[in-house]
């Protein structure tokens, strides 16, 4: 990268806070100004090249490589990939560097697990403590993915960052009202860890009507306030990846 690209970078350093980057963002332009230092930009950009499917699971990332690659110098490049090691994307190998995090079933198992803990008390939270604002943000997350699939039902096939986005957002929405930004947060590392297994593998889901009732069960359950029934099938949503994913199903709820 030029000189100029660099001052600009620099610039950015002093500059606002900003909201936490969504897979929308990291996918997004590299100079889309989603960063306010030089180590969140190259997080940013890190990530992006990740999920897009760029750098490839296991890929070594040596920062010489790094540094040319995103015109970076290499302080700001370990600590980028430090906060990547956090989210779960990255491996560091000690001494060695840093690799993308591998691709597993045993991995999924594992984020799956996780994220059935950590939505379900989410989720009773949520219906405890939920008024009129966190049912409508939940008729409105699901309005806006139905709306995105009717328009494009290959959507989904695609994998695209911003149909993700809103399949996330929908799920984020069932959640809002547990009044804990650390669940929330997790849940957002989680669904973002479990990505790149959606964007390589969602080519094997042909059913987009048997996608969208899933959800829409989803929302009337929750909606409804039958709790039990409502996390079961949660549960079993999760659950379903798997079998897509790993076992050549047709349809599941990623």
């Amino acid at each position: 990268m030029g000189s100029a690209v660099s001052r600009r970078e620099h610039a950015r350093a002093e500059g606002a806070s900003i909201k936490p980057l969504t897979i929308a963002d990291a996918l997004a332009s590299p100079y889309s100004g989603a960063s306010d230092t030089l180590s969140e930009r190259a997080a940013a950009l890190i990530e992006r090249d990740i999920l897009s499917g760029a750098w490839e699971p296991g890929a070594k990332l040596a920062i010489p490589v790094l540094a040319a690659r995103y015109g970076i110098g290499a302080t700001p490049l370990r600590e980028g990939l430090s906060r990547l090691v956090s989210r779960g994307l990255i491996v560091a190998l000690g001494q060695r560097g840093f690799r993308v995090a591998s691709v597993s079933r045993d991995d999924l198992v594992d984020i799956t697990g996780v994220r059935v803990l950590i939505e379900s008390d989410a989720l009773r939270r949520s219906m405890a403590n939920g008024g009129d604002e966190w049912e409508a943000g939940i008729v409105s997350a699901l309005h806006r993915l139905r709306r995105a699939v009717e328009r494009d039902p290959e959507t989904i096939r695609e994998g695209a960052a911003a149909f993700d986005e809103l399949h996330k957002a929908f799920h984020r929405a069932l959640l809002a009202a547990c009044g804990s930004e650390r669940l929330l947060t997790l849940h957002d590392d989680l669904y973002l860890q479990a990505y790149r297994y959606r964007r390589v593998m969602m080519r094997q889901f042909t059913d987009a009507a048997w996608f969208m009732a899933e959800h829409q069960d989803l929302a009337d359950v929750v909606i409804a306030r039958r709790t039990e029934e409502a996390v079961r099938k949660l549960t079993d949503h999760l659950n379903s990846t798997l079998a897509v994913v790993y076992e050549q199903g047709t349809g599941g709820a990623l």
